[in-house]
């Protein structure tokens, strides 16, 4: 009349999960979480970064420069004076 859940009632709809399968899965589970720490320290620790320093001087202000050759542009080109190619902005 009343049916038991648990025990023989899991097994005999064929959800059976041995000790090996729990262990594989509580292992797969503790890697995932450590990757998560990893992951969330890395990300905090370049945010208390300094920025980076440009490698041009302050004087290149007001200009744009060449991602192809490096030269100096004025801010309102659209093409590079030394190489053709596209500035960006």
């Amino acid at each position: 009349m009343f049916r038991r859940f648990g025990g023989r009632g899991a097994r005999a709809r064929g959800i059976e999960m041995d000790q090996t399968q729990q262990l594989v899965a509580l292992t797969l589970a503790a890697a995932l979480g450590i990757l998560a720490i990893l992951g969330i320290l890395r990300k905090q620790r370049r945010a208390l970064e300094p920025p980076r320093e440009s490698p041009f001087a302050a004087s290149t202000e007001g200009e744009k420069r060449c991602p192809k050759c490096g030269m100096g542009n004025l801010w309102t080109d659209d093409r590079c004076i030394s190489c053709g190619s596209r500035l960006p902005g």
